[in-house]
């Protein structure tokens, strides 16, 4: 039997896995993606991104290509039988350098991860090639596959990440449990083209005789979804005719112009891998977690499990941390995760209630939040998604005790900058691939030792002063000996600092704040993130 060796094997090609293999491409990691589909399914799929995993596929160089096949800043609407609007979710914020809420389809997405992969010289995406087997050591891990030619060979490996979906054979074999609940109501799920209907925005139909979605998709399309009733007829219900006689209940005629891509009916699941990490294997997305759709979070916690992950392999693989750390993405990670699985529990219940007299009560809750300044803004900015906020894992909180509004462990801001040549930039760019250390009007460097300038320098951590917009000479910025100099060209940074009152805050390389600190005491807390590391 062949056999080859490499450094990662992903097994899965979806879009979380090649994100991960675009991170491992981008430092020069040799990795080997297995997908066992020829092609990418021709329909959407996952519908909703978020600022956050647009964030994310900022950092591998994807974002501005991928939102030109998005609709930004799509509302969510709540809607009563009677087709009254009783709650909206309308964000307007961009706290992270992308809108809240945008629509794409997934085979889109999946098309322009994949068109850029060629450019990573370190990764090879092979198609139609299935992992049968694995097993592992001390000293790495062993893959049966048989390719594309069903000839199977031997694919040796230092870490492999299971990113093949929600019946992930790297799970099963690996023995770990995927432990939740499966809902007891099936939905039917319709993608349209030809659509022209005049509903810009995702809308949730809170009617109890038959709760139903409905979608607005870029270029023409929509999705439709019906939830089952208890003893209809699957195969029924999935025929063309009876989704066409359900949509013109809701549009009339102008059912008859749509063109139906694909019906299929799905049980949805809300479950969580017993653990996300078993030895130099681990899982992401929904190899590690499944969601309900409510939320709109399924793909956008996959992408979130790629950042947290793909740092800690790269950092272990080039000999900068131990590989301690990789045990610590299953502490960091799984608490977020499953709190948004909750979120999407509790937002599907609020949509399927059944039960006219329930039904009218949400109804009327969802009023009177409305007459309220502060809830009314709490549900349009969508402030009631839970925040990813790492207590335990590669952060230091400088307090034993975390007092409420500390932002160590969350995830930091992005506005624009303004840089040393008055380019207005994405902080991200300036903030680079890995650490980076930034002083609010002072420099973070003054007071620390050559020794630790020496070590952080290893992971290529930025150095960043951040003055106030404006503060030099009209045609001299301010900047400071050996680090680099922005301007706070909108003081959000401003802001965020005056909420921390220090002055010096430590990013990682998947853009959360490890440490806040002052310069006088950031040599100590340097120290405590490098033993961390090591």
């Amino acid at each position: 039997m062949k056999r080859e060796t490499t450094q990662v094997v992903i097994v899965g090609g979806g879009p979380n896995g090649i994100a991960m293999a675009h991170y491992m491409g981008l430092h020069g990691i040799e990795c080997v993606v297995l997908e066992l589909a020829e092609g990418v399914l021709p329909y959407p799929r996952a519908v909703g991104m978020d600022d956050e995993a647009l964030r994310v596929l900022q950092g591998i160089g994807i974002a501005d290509t991928a939102i030109r096949d998005m609709i930004c800043d799509v509302p969510l609407r709540y809607y009563n039988a009677r087709g009254v609007c009783f709650a909206e979710v309308k964000p307007t914020v961009a706290e992270y350098g992308w809108p809240m809420r945008n629509i794409f389809m997934q085979q889109l997405l999946e098309g322009t991860l994949r068109d850029a992969l060629p450019s990573r010289e370190s990764v090879e995406l092979r198609l139609g090639h299935e992992m049968l087997d694995l097993s592992q050591n001390e000293e790495g891990v062993t893959l049966q596959v048989k390719g594309a030619d069903g000839e199977s060979y031997e694919l040796h490996a230092q870490y492999v990440v299971g990113a093949d979906g929600g019946r992930s054979c790297v799970r099963k074999k690996l023995g770990i449990e995927l432990l939740g609940m499966t809902h007891p109501r099936k939905w039917v799920v319709v993608d349209v083209t030809n659509d022209s209907l005049d509903a810009p925005y995702t809308a949730l139909h809170a009617d109890p005789e038959r709760p139903f979605v409905c979608i607005y998709l870029p270029y023409r399309q929509r999705r439709w979804e019906f939830m089952l009733k208890e003893g209809e007829d699957e195969a029924k219900m999935c025929e063309e005719a009876t989704i066409r006689k359900l949509i013109r209940g809701h549009i009339g005629d102008a059912v008859d112009e749509l063109e139906i891509v694909r019906i299929r009916a799905y049980t949805h699941n809300s479950r969580v891998a017993a653990r996300f990490v078993e030895g130099r294997v681990a899982l992401v997305g929904d190899a590690a977690h499944i969601s309900p759709p409510w939320a709109g979070q399924g793909l956008n916690s996959g992408l979130r499990d790629v950042a947290n992950l793909a740092w800690k392999l790269v950092a272990v693989l080039q000999g900068r941390a131990s590989p301690k750390i990789i045990a610590s993405y299953d502490v960091e990670r799984r608490g977020h995760a499953t709190d948004l699985i909750s979120l999407a529990d509790n937002m599907g219940a609020v949509l399927g209630l059944t039960n006219p007299l329930m039904a009218g009560v949400r109804d009327w809750l969802f009023q009177a939040v409305n007459t309220v300044d502060n809830l009314r803004s709490h549900l349009l900015e969508f402030k009631f998604k839970p925040k990813a906020t790492i207590i335990k894992g590669l952060v230091y909180h400088e307090r034993e005790e975390l007092r409420e509004g500390d932002l160590v462990g969350q995830l930091f801001v992005q506005p624009y900058i303004e840089d040393g040549e008055r380019n207005r930039r994405r902080l991200d760019e300036v903030l680079g691939d890995s650490y980076a250390v930034l002083g609010y009007r002072v420099n973070p460097t003054a007071e620390l030792s050559e020794t630790t300038k020496a070590y952080w320098a290893r992971w290529n951590t930025q150095f960043i002063q951040v003055n106030r917009s404006r503060s030099g000479s009209r045609n001299q910025p301010l900047s400071a000996d050996g680090v680099i100099s922005v301007e706070d060209v909108d003081n959000k940074l401003g802001n965020w600092f005056s909420k921390v009152r220090d002055c010096v805050v430590v990013v990682r390389p998947d853009r959360f704040v490890a440490a806040i600190t002052t310069p006088e005491r950031l040599e100590s807390v340097l120290a405590k993130l490098q033993g961390q590391l090591s």
